[in-house]
């Protein structure tokens, strides 16, 4: 994929977001995987995700935290299922209060 990441390339790409959860004090309490089709970009309030499963997940229109894919296959550790070739990684630490 030679375009740049900006809002308006994301939908239609395929997605694999990786989610760490952890205490305030940095201590790991789980890690969710899930790859989906971009649905719909509002810069202002979300990212819609069309999970594999078919549910709908949001993320933050944070453009730090998604980046190209590397050509390849990706495993994901929760299932072993196998995402071929995604357009883009997203990753995030979400840090509970």
């Amino acid at each position: 994929m030679s375009e740049e990441i900006a809002f308006e390339n994301l939908i239609g790409k395929t997605v694999l977001v990786g989610l760490t959860h952890q205490s305030k004090d940095g201590e790991i309490q789980d890690r969710e995987q899930f790859w989906g089709t971009i649905m719909l970009v509002d810069e202002s309030c979300e990212i819609l995700i069309r999970k594999s499963t078919g549910e709908e997940y949001t993320l933050p229109p944070d453009l730090n935290s998604i980046s190209i894919a590397q050509p390849g296959e990706y495993r994901l550790h929760s299932t072993g299922e196998i995402v071929v070739n995604p357009d883009l990684l997203s990753t995030w630490t979400i840090t509970k209060p």
